[in-house]
C-alpha cells in the first residue's frame, strides 16, 4: 500500500492535533508541516505531530495527496496561490476554516485544473493556542461539516470525507451559504457577545465574577486576529445575527421596563427547555 502523503498548512492546535491523529489512525501516513515559526515546527517535530517540516508553502505540497489549510481564514487566499503551482494532478485540497463560502470561491478560481478543493470544518477547538496544546484526541466524536457543490469531484469528497471519519468525527453535510448562515448564530456571534460581555465590565465588577462568568466568557480569550478574520469574512451574516440578537434584548429590555412578571419568566423558560434539549442531546451521542 503506498504511503499516504498529507500537508498540514499551519500547526498551531488544530493543525498539530490534525497530525497526531492522522499520524496515530491512518496506516503510513506521512504528514508535512508547513509555518512560518520556526520554534513552532521544531515544537510539533519534538511532539511528533508532523515527519517532516518546511518553511516554504510551495515546496511542503510537492508530493502531497491531500493538504489541509490550517492557518486562520485570512491567510486561505494567499496559501492558495503559493501552493497552487506545485500541487500535483489528483492531490485533494481542504481546509478546517470557520466559514465557507470565500474559500469555496477562491479555491475553485485559483487552483489548476485536475486538483480538487472540498471544504470542510470540523467543530472542535479550544481558547487555548499553539501546537504545545495540540492533542491525538481533539477530533474524536466531535462534528465534522462538509461543503461539496455542484462542481466538486465525487472521488475527492469521499476522500475528504474518509479523512475526519479515520479521526473518529461524525459528519453532516452543508451547502457553503448554509453553513456560513448557520455558524454566525451559534459559533462566530457567541464569541462576539462573550467579547462584548467582558468589554463592558469595569475592574470593580471583574473582581466579583464567579463561575458562570467565566464559563459565559470563557471563548473570549481566543486568538483575536484569527476571529477578526473569520466575522469579517462572515459580515453578512453576522449582521443578521447581531439584529436577531438586538430584538431580543430589547424584548427583554421592555418587560424590565413594564415589570413583566410572567413574561419574562416565559421567556426564561423557554430558554432553558431549548438549553435542556440541547444538553440531552449531547449526552445521547
Amino acid at each position: 500500500m503506498a504511503t499516504f502523503r498529507l500537508t498540514i498548512l499551519g500547526v498551531g492546535l488544530l493543525g498539530g492535533s490534525l497530525g497526531l491523529a492522522a499520524k496515530r489512525r491512518i496506516s503510513d501516513c506521512h504528514v508535512t508541516g508547513y509555518g512560518h515559526r520556526p520554534d513552532t515546527l521544531r515544537r510539533a517535530m519534538e511532539m511528533s505531530a508532523i515527519d517532516e517540516a518546511s518553511n516554504s508553502a510551495a515546496e511542503s505540497v510537492k508530493q502531497a495527496d491531500m493538504v489541509v489549510l490550517a492557518t486562520p481564514v485570512g491567510l486561505f487566499d494567499q496559501l492558495l496561490r503559493e501552493i497552487a503551482p506545485a500541487l500535483k494532478p489528483g492531490a485533494i485540497v481542504t481546509d478546517v476554516g470557520s466559514t465557507k463560502r470565500s474559500i469555496v470561491q477562491s479555491a475553485g478560481s485559483i487552483l489548476p485544473a485536475g486538483v480538487h478543493f472540498v471544504g470542510s470544518h470540523p467543530m472542535a477547538g479550544s481558547e487555548k493556542r499553539g501546537v504545545e496544546f495540540a492533542s491525538a484526541d481533539l477530533y474524536q466524536n466531535a462534528l465534522c461539516i462538509l461543503t461539496p457543490t455542484a462542481k466538486s469531484d465525487e472521488r475527492a469528497v469521499e476522500a475528504v470525507r474518509h479523512l475526519w471519519k479515520s479521526l473518529g468525527m461524525r459528519l453532516i453535510d452543508l451547502s457553503p451559504d448554509d453553513h456560513d448562515s448557520a455558524l454566525a448564530q451559534v459559533s462566530h456571534l457567541p464569541h462576539a457577545v462573550a467579547a462584548a460581555l467582558v468589554a463592558m465590565q469595569q475592574e470593580s465588577s471583574l473582581m466579583l465574577a464567579g463561575k458562570g462568568f467565566a464559563d459565559s466568557t470563557r471563548i473570549a480569550a481566543g486568538d483575536g486576529g484569527l476571529w477578526r478574520d473569520i466575522l469579517l469574512d462572515n459580515r453578512d451574516n453576522m449582521q443578521k445575527s447581531v439584529d436577531c440578537l438586538i430584538t431580543q434584548l430589547h424584548g427583554l429590555s421592555t418587560m424590565l421596563k413594564t415589570g413583566d412578571a410572567e413574561g419574562l419568566k416565559a421567556w426564561l423558560d423557554q430558554a432553558a427547555a431549548v438549553r435542556e434539549r440541547m444538553a440531552g442531546k449531547s449526552e445521547g451521542k
